[in-house]
């Protein structure tokens, strides 16, 4: 069923409330930490965040979509971890990292597809589907190189992953990033097929009646997040200089839980790529500073967990104080 006028514009508003509010924490989080975190204000420790935070925001983009439509997918870091073990299995077969790269990227492409076909063809839940293909795509990447760890990829690719622009803190590989982030801004944000994501995600079936062709968007979608996992598999890689199968290991419990607390709807249908990528860069920074303060990693996934459920209670409770306030409001008008 639609949503009313009255509660399409509650969640409207609380949702630009939960960005802005999301936004201010994390400048609140950085002042705190440059005043009273040591070391968290060095050059090579903010180089080391933001270097750590982008697998994240990486694949937070293509997710903040999926989510707005109303889907999601588990999957990602598993694929992540699929591409980073065939990477190292054909560069241990001897093939060039400008032919690897491509190929890598074209796998993710497989995989999102797979997923999209059996959300869109067949029916079945997102979540259930990507739960079961991140355990078989996991799967595959130990059956393609086992236990070994690869790590003598070419000089000038790790130092573009890994590196910082001269004597600054910005890492080379920020820059491609930024031009991707404008890119999917403009795609959610000023297109007819990203304002269609936000329509498909409020109700499905009234987009339908519209004429939009909801199949073929979602699928596009996952083939999407598919090919950015892909990419981040390669860039988490390089920029660790391994190749593992468990490379990217619970990557997406962070994705899930940065994107939802920038704001995006689990339910979908509403949220704005600057309010995820403020929530991966909040996220990036409390775990930064977690681990500049010796806080074990077992403690920072319950915290991740903790944030988890909050972003997904937050926004929800807001909305039913800003409903049921609406709601008192029109009823005593006159």
């Amino acid at each position: 069923m639609a949503d009313s006028p009255l509660t399409r514009a509650v969640r409207r508003s609380v949702s630009l409330r939960w960005d802005g509010a999301v936004g201010a924490l994390l400048v609140v989080v950085l002042l705190l930490s440059f005043g009273f975190v040591d070391g968290f204000g060095n050059g090579l420790n903010l180089s080391f965040l933001i270097g750590n935070t982008l697998p994240i925001a990486l694949i937070a983009l293509p997710m903040t979509m999926l989510v707005i439509a109303g889907e999601i997918d588990l999957s990602v870091a598993s694929t992540a971890g699929l591409s980073g073990a065939v990477m190292g299995a054909l560069w241990n077969a001897g093939l060039t990292i400008e032919v690897i790269i491509p190929l890598c990227l074209l796998l993710g492409v497989v995989c999102g597809l797979i997923n999209g076909l059996l959300v869109t063809r067949l029916g079945l839940p997102s979540l259930a589907v990507t739960i079961g293909t991140l355990a078989a795509y996991r799967g595959i990447a130990q059956i393609v190189l086992g236990s070994d760890a690869v790590t003598d990829f070419p000089t000038p690719y790790l130092d573009f992953a890994a590196g910082r622009i001269g004597d600054t803190f910005v890492p080379y590989a920020l820059l491609p990033f930024l031009v991707l982030l404008a890119v999917a801004v403009v795609t959610l944000h000023a297109t007819p097929f990203g304002r269609s994501l936000f329509a498909i995600g409020a109700s499905e079936e009234a987009a339908r009646f519209a004429g939009m062709r909801v199949k073929r968007q979602k699928l596009v979608l996952f083939t999407l997040t598919g090919l950015m996992a892909s990419l981040t598999g390669v860039f988490w890689a390089l920029h660790y200089a391994s190749a593992r199968y468990d490379n990217a290991t619970g990557l997406e419990l962070s994705v899930v839980a940065a994107v939802l607390l920038g704001g995006i709807d689990f339910d979908g249908g509403k949220g704005t790529l600057g309010g995820a990528i403020a929530g991966v860069f909040l996220l990036g920074a409390l775990q930064n500073v977690m681990s500049l303060l010796d806080v074990t990693a077992q403690s920072q996934i319950v915290v991740t967990g903790v944030l988890l459920v909050l972003s997904v209670l937050g926004p929800r409770v807001a909305r039913r104080i800003a409903t049921a306030r609406a709601g008192r409001k029109a009823a005593s008008a006159p």
